[in-house]
């Protein structure tokens, strides 16, 4: 009994496991372009691409980790904003593939993913001149590897996103900063503290793709990770690394295709550290998100220059403000020294040379005030003589 209440127990536990595995939407686009939406769990999707856990993990979008770009033994994990891929040399998994944000790259993937050579190759095969096959042989020698046009999809798109939310901010931010430097007011400060904490945000956010960029441009043992197609063929190639193949198929068809893979291989093993293309690649929307982290910083500067005007302005106004303390300050002065004179003389003392003298009164307030004016005029010449106020 105590075994079998043990047994429950663990099924109990495994079956709660496997109900709060939660389950996300993913596309699932093939060589051809054909999507598929699956409802795949995490356990799923780490069987399909071989991946692991922790891999899969930096795509939760619950969790909040950096743009990233990944090469595993089978495949490429990406994290760039919005879209997070798991690319395989034969297909490609896009999370969320509903979202407005990434309903354009599923689209552009269907479009771009279809090799250019296999329409041609379908032409050759009806075609019976060898010349017209030997093209198609070579297109497919030269052509773009699977996972290189995805990642190219992948990157193009969101470079653009990010422009396109630069050049937003661009439009948005010039105005408002052309309307506070001709008016300050609490509005219009408010206004251009939410577009600088927005620049903030999406200069973050630029740099952290330029950064993973520059990274992979570093590292070339990075770049050769990404080669899926070409650690593929390695694997599964029949040719040893010393001799030919060690099997001849009776069809001509298939030894011709046998054939040709052979020297796909063959040319695999001799560019086996090639990684040109890839940095080409790489390098080509590097200079892009790095003309964007350029807008923004143009754009942090012309920001930085208005508030040095703001504070200049402000400054003005608190030297003028000063000024008018300093004259409010010199007119108290002697407006007190002409009150301390009329107090004396008006104090209800009886004093004997009051009596017949009552035409001093008048000379004694026109000499106080002509003192006063006198002292409120020296104060303001030694003022502007020191500069201490305009002239």
């Amino acid at each position: 009994m105590a075994r079998e209440g043990f047994i429950v127990a663990v099924e109990t536990q495994a079956s709660l496991k496997k109900k709060t595995a939660i389950s996300r939407n993913w596309v699932v686009l093939d060589h051809g372009g054909q999507g598929t939406v699956l409802d795949l769990d995490k356990y799923e999707i780490m069987r399909r691409v071989s991946i692991h856990a922790r891999d899969l993990r930096i795509l939760d979008p619950l969790l909040s980790y950096p743009s990233i770009i990944l090469g595993r033994e089978r495949a490429i994990v990406l994290n760039l904003e919005h879209i997070k891929a798991i690319v395989t040399s034969e297909e490609v998994l896009l999370r969320d593939p509903l979202d407005d944000n990434v309903v354009p790259i599923v689209e552009e993937l269907q479009r771009r993913l279809p090799p250019v050579t296999a329409i041609c190759q379908d032409q050759a095969e009806d075609e019976e001149h060898q010349g017209a096959r030997d093209d198609v042989e070579s297109g497919e020698q030269n052509e773009f590897p699977f996972e290189f046009r995805a990642l190219e999809v992948a990157l193009e798109g969101i470079c653009s996103f990010l422009d396109a939310r630069t050049r937003e901010l661009e439009t948005a931010a010039y105005p408002a900063l052309d309307e506070l430097t001709s008016k300050i007011s609490s509005r219009n400060l408010d206004r251009v503290r939410k577009l600088k904490c927005a620049m903030t945000r999406l200069t973050s956010r630029v740099q952290k793709v330029r950064d993973e960029l520059e990274q992979l441009l570093d590292d070339d043992d990075d770049m050769a990770d990404l080669y899926l197609s070409r650690k593929s063929a390695r694997a599964s190639s029949p040719v040893s690394g010393s001799g030919i193949p060690n099997w001849f198929p009776d069809s001509p068809t298939i030894g011709s295709k046998i054939s040709r893979t052979s020297n796909r291989s063959l040319t695999t093993f001799r560019g086996e550290n090639d990684i040109e293309e890839l940095e080409m690649l790489l390098e080509a929307y590097f200079m892009q998100i790095e003309g964007t982290l350029n807008k923004l910083a143009t754009l942090r500067e012309y920001i930085d220059d208005t508030e040095d005007y703001i504070n200049i302005q402000l400054d003005n106004h608190r030297n003028q403000l000063i000024q008018l303390e300093l004259f409010l300050s010199s007119g108290t002065v002697c407006l007190s020294v002409y009150s301390l004179v009329a107090a004396i003389f008006g104090m209800n003392i009886p004093y004997t040379w009051k009596e017949g003298h009552s035409h001093v009164f008048k000379w004694v307030v026109i000499l106080a005030g002509i003192i006063c004016g006198s002292l409120f005029l020296s104060i303001i010449t030694y003022a502007r003589h020191k500069g201490l106020v305009g002239s």
